[in-house]
C-alpha cells in the first residue's frame, strides 16, 4: 500500500507520569506512515486525493500542544484515533512517538512506542423476531451510526426467514450491514452487545426469540477464536438468512477458510437443499 512518510517531527507537549513533565513538557519526535491510495493524486495531480502532509503535521503538532497524557502509549493511540477520524482517505497509521528526554536517570538515546493502527471492512448479520422487528433492525443501524469509529458502508434489504435451530417461534426479519470500524474484534463485539441490550435483548434461550441480534460474520480475512468469538461466523455458511442479505452487499467476498465467495456458499447451500 501507498505511504506519505514524516520523519522526526519535532513538538514541545507536556506529556509523562512525573508532575514536572506535565508543568515543564519536553521535546517529543513524531515518525508517521500515513496509508492510502496515492494513484488518483498522482495521475491527477489533484491534492484534494491525498492527504496533505503539512496540514497533518500542523494536525498533529496542535493535538499534543492541546492534550496531555500520562503515558506515551496512550499519547500514541489517541493521535492515531484522532488522524483516521479526520482524514477520510487515509486508511491506515503507522505512527512512532519517541521521548528522548524521558526521565529514566541512566545514559540512553531514546524511549518510543511504535503502534499500527487502521480501518477495518466488518460485514455484520442483524435479526429480529420479536416485537417491531423492523424498527428494531432499524434501530441497531442507527445506533452503530453514532459510533466515531464506525462507518456504516452498505445495508441490505430485510427479508422475512424461518428461524433457524429452534423452530417453535416467530420468523425473523434479517439483513446485513458492511461497516468500516477502529475497533478490534472484541471492542466491536462489546459495542454490538451493548446496542442489543438497548433494544431489551434477552439471552435465555440459544436460538430462540430476540428483539435484536448482531453477529460478525467477516472482519478482514481474519480467522479468530476465544472463549466468547469466532470470527468467520460459525455455521454462516449454511445459513440462508445470512447469505442472502450479503450476496447484496459482498457476493464477490471469500470466506477465508472454505476459500469459496458469498455467491459461490449461497449457491450450493441452495443446490444441497433441493437434492
Amino acid at each position: 500500500m501507498d505511504f506519505i512518510k514524516i520523519t522526526n517531527l519535532k513538538i514541545f507537549a507536556h506529556h509523562g507520569v512525573f508532575p514536572e513533565e506535565t508543568k515543564n513538557g519536553q521535546f517529543f519526535y513524531i515518525n508517521a506512515k500515513l496509508y492510502l491510495d496515492c494513484r488518483a493524486a498522482g495521475k491527477t495531480d489533484d491534492l484534494t486525493k491525498s492527504v496533505h502532509y503539512g496540514e497533518a503535521c500542523q494536525f498533529m503538532t496542535k493535538f499534543y500542544e492541546e492534550h496531555t497524557y500520562l503515558l506515551i502509549e496512550t499519547a500514541a493511540e489517541k493521535l492515531a484515533e484522532a488522524l483516521l477520524l479526520e482524514y477520510e482517505l487515509l486508511q491506515k497509521i503507522e505512527l512512532e512517538l519517541c521521548k528522548p528526554d524521558a526521565p529514566i536517570g541512566l545514559p540512553f538515546e531514546n524511549v518510543s512506542v511504535t503502534i499500527e493502527r487502521g480501518w477495518h471492512t466488518v460485514y455484520l448479520a442483524m435479526g429480529s423476531n420479536m416485537g417491531e422487528k423492523d424498527d428494531y433492525l432499524a434501530m441497531g443501524v442507527e445506533e452503530l451510526k453514532k459510533q466515531k469509529e464506525i462507518r456504516v458502508t452498505g445495508v441490505s434489504d430485510v427479508i422475512t426467514t424461518k428461524p433457524y435451530g429452534v423452530t417453535d417461534q416467530d420468523d425473523f426479519r434479517n439483513g446485513a450491514i458492511a461497516i468500516q470500524t477502529l475497533f478490534t474484534p472484541q471492542e466491536l463485539l462489546d459495542v454490538l452487545h451493548e446496542i442489543e441490550e438497548k433494544a431489551q435483548r434477552k439471552r435465555i434461550r440459544r436460538w430462540g426469540p430476540r428483539t435484536l441480534d448482531l453477529d460478525i460474520i467477516f472482519y478482514d480475512k481474519l480467522v479468530y477464536e476465544d472463549e466468547n468469538l469466532i470470527i468467520p461466523h460459525v455455521d454462516m455458511e449454511n445459513r440462508t438468512f445470512v447469505l442472502e442479505p450479503l450476496m447484496q452487499l459482498c457476493p464477490n467476498y471469500r470466506h477465508p477458510i472454505l476459500g469459496k465467495t458469498v455467491e459461490q456458499l449461497l449457491r450450493v447451500l441452495k443446490e444441497n437443499k433441493t437434492e
